[in-house]
């Protein structure tokens, strides 16, 4: 939380204000209120975050306070390996040791294997529509103590301020804060234990946080896993998107779906025709995510900054994107950010140095755009096995 400082709650306090008066202090004052029970959660404070790839379209946050922040990221490191020795092995978002890629592995395994029918799901508004005596039945399994659950519960129910009104809280997880991963795991684990017991025969469930997808072998397991996912969702108060939620066949190079930023598709062997296997590369809500990033930072009204302090700065964004999605078959995805890189500073030099566009091709060109030090994506695409289609 102290490395990426945070936007300070409903009270405007932050964590520098914290550390210049006394960061010691400060967690005594809360550790006694903690223990004397005195300690009551203030409302979230609402903002709203632009969505990535999605021009005009934003998603809620709720806020807490520096002081809730603490208290509930000190909650989740006692509460999260008594959970996680429950969870199962469908679930990869938010946990420690798992991950995305281990997630998307698994989907790639399993499509060769011919479970080549997705059902790919989307649930509606999963944070923010949870139900509370449902979530804290889940908690209940495993937390026994009394001032634990109060506490989540208070958290559950502190509310969120937005122009100036606090608006109650009746079902959702405190979206933004450390805890609310946890508990929306905590939830969705009904899904997976489920999905174990019952629908495994049917096909196989990955999940990411509220990410879901289930791959089976025909249309007709498809349908029934959609009709089982929603019954047991319908239980957390959750249900899936109607118009997001659909079923997809992969089949000899079939429609293919998104799922975790990528783009999955089965592809044709370039070396042995009649052959497919799933690749996946950057989708296009991903490419027009990075798109938009490499736009803002090479923007004309830059054109006073140092060069080489434009490319630092938009490095950091290129190393950070290209190193998730280079485990893929992004070659050629990568090859087209490498162009557009090379165009915005190519427009943004032009406006700093005053060039007419007619001299740029011969100015600004791959020598030039390397000597600045750009990172480069192209080459770094790293593959879980060998492919023979590169995209």
């Amino acid at each position: 939380m102290r490395t990426s400082q945070g936007a300070p709650g409903v009270d405007g306090q932050t964590i520098a204000a914290v550390e210049e008066s006394g960061t010691e202090a400060f967690l005594s004052s809360l550790a006694a209120e903690l223990r004397a029970r005195s300690y009551r959660p203030q409302a979230l404070r609402r903002v709203h975050i632009p969505k990535p790839g999605q021009p005009g379209k934003t998603r809620p946050l709720g806020i807490p306070t520096v002081r809730d922040r603490v208290a509930m990221a000190a909650a989740k490191l006692v509460l999260e390996p008594i959970f996680e020795a429950d969870f199962s092995d469908t679930s990869y978002g938010f946990r420690p040791g798992r991950s995305a890629h281990a997630a998307l592995e698994v989907i790639r395994v399993e499509a060769d294997r011919g479970r080549q029918w997705v059902l790919d799901a989307d649930v509606s508004d999963c944070f923010g529509r949870i139900d509370h005596d449902a979530l804290m039945a889940e908690v209940g399994r495993r937390v026994v103590d009394r001032n634990m659950l109060k506490l989540l519960r208070a958290w559950l129910r502190a509310g969120v301020l937005e122009d100036g009104v606090v608006t109650d809280t009746t079902s959702g997880t405190p979206q933004g804060s450390p805890i609310s991963p946890l508990l929306a795991n905590v939830a969705l684990n009904v899904l997976d234990v489920e999905w174990a017991k019952t629908s495994s025969a049917l096909g196989t469930l990955v999940r990411y946080a509220d990410d879901f997808v289930v791959l089976t072998s025909t249309r007709a397991r498809a349908e029934e896993a959609r009709r089982r996912v929603v019954t047991i969702l319908g239980r957390l108060g959750l249900q899936l998107h109607p118009d997001k939620t659909r079923i997809v066949c992969l089949d000899r190079g079939g429609e293919g779906f998104d799922f975790l930023g990528f783009h999955h598709r089965m592809v044709e062997s370039e070396k042995y025709r009649g052959r497919y296997s799933l690749q996946k590369w950057p989708s296009q809500r991903a490419m027009a995510s990075i798109k938009a990033k490499v736009r803002e930072r090479t923007d004309r009204r830059l054109s006073s900054m140092a060069l080489e302090d434009v490319v630092a700065n938009l490095n950091l964004v290129l190393r950070g994107w290209g190193n998730y999605f280079r485990h893929g078959n992004s070659s050629r995805k990568f090859v087209a950010i490498d162009s557009y890189v090379h165009e915005r500073l190519t427009v943004l030099a032009a406006a700093k140095y005053k060039v007419r566009r007619r001299r740029w091709s011969k100015r600004f060109d791959y020598g030039w755009v390397t000597s600045l030090g750009v990172h480069r994506l192209n080459g770094t695409v790293r593959y879980w096995k060998p492919v023979h289609a590169a995209r």
